[in-house]
């Protein structure tokens, strides 16, 4: 996998072996940076990888210019290889973390807030409203912030407390960008 934009572009990461994995692809990952573009400058931004997997999302959004991200990622294998994938790109430690831990449970111990989260679960794992609600109630997403699912088109999603920003579809997968509704913001 290639990073597509930004100080990074073009560099390589490796991604993990399986049945289970389905890295964001390129076009989905430009399409998502661009739209995000339009609402917002990165520039002292923070972003969360909350299932990271190969790091890639993460790995774009201080490519083009995130000051911050923090990845999560549950399996050890993986989160081996995305630290190494970070090792790889020359990022430290001051603008990246890593933490290995079950997403949802970590969601409920952090304090820290967050400009955009990234939020792409297996997708019958029936997490995305837990997670929507556990961010809500913990504040892990600034007033002003947007929190981006992946999700099969097909899956509906309860998305109270939160606004559609933007949908878009790319075959059988859709992406969702959320807002804290007016009477919760």
């Amino acid at each position: 996998m290639q990073i597509t934009g930004g100080s990074l572009r073009s560099r390589k990461i490796d991604s993990p072996k399986g049945s289970n994995v389905r890295p964001t692809l390129s076009q989905v990952r430009e399409s998502i940076f661009s739209s995000l573009l339009s609402i917002m400058d990165f520039e002292q931004k923070s972003f969360l990888d909350v299932f990271a997997g190969s790091g890639i999302m993460g790995f774009e959004a201080v490519s083009r210019g995130f000051s911050y991200a923090a990845f999560v990622e549950k399996d050890r294998k993986t989160f081996l290889l995305l630290k190494e994938n970070a090792k790889k790109l020359g990022l430290d430690d001051t603008n990246t973390e890593f933490f290995c831990a079950d997403s949802t449970k970590f969601l409920k111990k952090i304090t820290k807030s967050f400009d955009v989260i990234f939020v792409d679960p297996p997708y019958q794992s029936g997490l995305y409203e837990g997670i929507l609600q556990t961010v809500f109630e913990n504040k892990l997403l600034k007033n002003d912030g947007i929190i981006i699912l992946e999700h099969p088109k097909s899956l509906e999603i309860d998305t109270k407390n939160y606004t559609t920003i933007k949908q878009k579809t790319y075959s059988d997968k859709c992406l969702t960008f959320l807002g804290f509704s007016n009477e919760h913001a």
